[in-house]
Parts: structure tokens; C-alpha cells; sequence
């Protein structure tokens, strides 16, 4: 009997489709092809999937086109590369209205016009259930390609910005009950980090320009990372699985957001490790350009953690000194 898909599950699965795929290519956020001297196309898809990445219950059709943009702006982020474009796949039961699509542009292109970036083109079929896909061409200089198998022992782990906001915003949305914590505006800045995630391409003429600073110009400075979509807690093992390390994460160092200080820390915590879609960049660094980096980023930057030798990635309690758990993909969100 032929093994099923929800038997595989979605990592598994995708492994078994990666030995079609040049080994070269595969394993990052996106797909880096060299195509001029000095510069690297970069491609990535990534599909939404109405009543499973979004429904109308927490998510307007502008807010759908929005996430669907950044989803794949943050990809490029996450390799350090520049967008030039992206083509856009819809599949829509015939019943859709031509106002819900319209709007889920309208979405998407006020978050590709944040980054001097248009819609390049596209397909639409028929489908019984709404379905986005799509797939981002961005740029990078070879020396500045950023992947998660170059991190290195000694290495600081760094985040970009607050964990856990958006699986908050979506909890409000599904729990209106739980609104009542909080004031309206830290209700409305939750929901909004859920519904407007930002990609952090800001971050990185920011990170270059550090490692331009505080670097001898002839040595080689490498920079580990993916973002962080998945949860923290995916990203940090995803990069130390690719890269054949370990990993200490402090639970005390890991930026949350102002507005859950009165929230179940556990609850908080768990949402910043694998709540996902935060869209956050995670990158190991040398500490001296990690703090420097850190530094110039404010806003929620913070040092989380160490790469190490170990063979598993601990997470270390509120004393800096017992590992409170050995973390794990399998706690994350999983398609199957």
C-alpha cells in the first residue's frame, strides 16, 4: 500500500522531494542561481491557502494579499538579497468575488511598492478552494548570500525584532474574549503584527554596512540565517541542522512584545519560540558584529543565544545557567 502524505508529514516530504533538485540549489529560504558576474539570481515561491494561511474570520482580502507579499519578500530577506519582482498563481472557485480579488492585489502591492517592487505577471485557474501562490526573483551580490549552513561555533545568535506578536494578534482574532487584557492600542498593534507582517529587508544594508565598518576589508566574514515564519525556535534548528552545529538560546534574552509584560509568561514564551510568522530575521555572527549589528538595529534587536558544539539546541532558563528544554521541530506548526 502506497504511504500517504499525512503519514510522511511536511519536513519528510520535502526531503524526499529535494533528491530531484540540484543539491547546490535546494535547502535555504530560496534558490540562489548565478547568472552575471557580481550578482545572483534568487528565486522563491511560497503558496497561501485559504481556511489554512488565512480565512475571512482574521483576515481581509487586503491583509491576505499583504501577507502573501511579505511571506516571499521575506524569503529574499532572509538570503540577503534585493527584490526585482514576482508573478502571482491564483486558483478561485467560480463563486469568488471580483471585489475580493481586486482587494487581495491592492494588498499585495501596497506591500511591493514599500520596496520599489511591481507585480511582473501571473496565472489564474479554477480551484474549490482560494489558493496564492507566489514566486519572488530578487538579486544578490555571491559574497553577500546569506544561508543557514555557514553558521559557526562561537557564533552569536541574533534576531531582528520581537517573537510572538503575531500569533498573539491571531489569538485576539480568534478569541475576542482575550481582548480584555489589553488596552485597544496594544490589541490593535498585535493584530496589525499578525495581519501586516514586515519583511526586514531594511536589515540588510544595516548588517553589510557593520560588517563594512568593523571589518579588515580582505577577510572573509560569513552570516548564517533564515527568517523566522516558522517560529524562532524552527529557525535557530534549521540553521544548526544545516550547518552541523548546536545551539543555547536564553530564555531571558529573547525579545518579547511590550504589550504581553502582563500576559502568562509561558504562554508568551511559547509563542516567540513557535507561534511563527513574525517574519523576523535570524542570523549567526561573530558577537563583536552581532553586537554592533545589534546596537544599530534597536527596536527589539536583541542577542539570544550562542552556537556551540553540542549536538542538540537547548534552551536555557530564566537563570542563564540550566537548560530548561532540548527544542524541537516537532513542537512547530506542521502542514501534516
Amino acid at each position: 500500500m502506497s504511504q500517504l502524505v499525512k503519514d510522511l508529514g511536511e519536513k519528510a516530504l520535502l526531503e524526499r522531494l529535494q533528491q530531484f533538485c540540484p543539491p547546490e540549489v535546494v535547502g535555504d529560504d530560496a534558490a540562489v542561481v548565478a547568472t552575471q558576474p557580481g550578482k545572483s539570481l534568487v528565486v522563491t515561491t511560497d503558496m497561501l491557502v485559504d481556511k489554512v494561511h488565512f480565512s475571512d474570520r482574521t483576515t481581509s482580502a487586503e491583509d491576505a494579499g499583504w501577507r502573501a507579499a511579505a511571506a516571499n519578500l521575506s524569503d529574499l530577506a532572509a538570503m540577503g538579497a534585493s527584490p526585482l519582482g514576482i508573478t502571482i498563481a491564483l486558483g478561485l472557485p467560480g463563486d469568488t468575488s471580483i471585489t475580493w480579488i481586486e482587494q487581495l492585489y491592492q494588498g499585495i502591492t501596497q506591500c511591493l511598492q514599500k520596496f520599489a517592487t511591481c507585480v511582473m505577471g501571473g496565472d489564474v485557474c479554477r480551484s474549490p478552494v482560494k489558493t496564492i501562490a507566489i514566486t519572488a526573483f530578487g538579486e544578490v551580490h555571491p559574497e553577500h548570500t546569506i544561508r543557514r549552513s555557514t553558521a559557526q561555533v562561537g557564533d552569536a545568535i541574533v534576531v531582528t525584532g520581537v517573537h510572538g506578536a503575531s500569533r498573539a494578534g491571531l489569538e485576539l482574532l480568534l478569541q475576542p474574549g482575550l481582548r480584555q487584557k489589553l488596552s485597544s492600542s496594544a490589541q490593535k498593534k498585535l493584530i496589525q503584527a499578525h495581519q501586516r507582517p514586515q519583511p526586514r529587508l531594511d536589515v540588510l544594508p544595516v548588517l553589510w554596512e557593520v560588517i563594512c565598518q568593523t571589518t579588515d576589508t580582505n577577510a572573509h566574514i560569513h552570516v548564517a540565517g533564515m527568517d523566522s515564519s516558522d517560529g524562532l525556535a524552527d529557525a535557530v534548528l534549521q540553521i544548526c541542522q544545516m550547518s552541523q552545529v548546536g545551539a543555547r538560546v536564553e530564555c531571558r534574552q529573547i525579545p518579547l512584545p511590550d504589550e504581553l509584560k502582563n500576559w502568562s509568561s509561558q504562554q508568551a514564551l511559547d509563542w516567540a519560540l513557535y507561534g511563527g510568522e513574525d517574519f523576523e530575521l535570524v542570523l549567526c555572527l561573530l558577537p563583536d558584529l552581532a553586537q554592533a549589528l545589534v546596537q544599530r538595529l534597536g527596536n527589539g534587536a536583541a542577542i539570544v543565544g550562542e552556537i556551540t558544539d553540542d549536538s542538540e539546541v537547548y534552551l536555557v532558563d530564566q537563570t542563564g545557567k540550566t537548560p530548561d528544554e532540548v527544542l524541537s521541530l516537532k513542537r512547530g506548526f506542521q502542514h501534516f
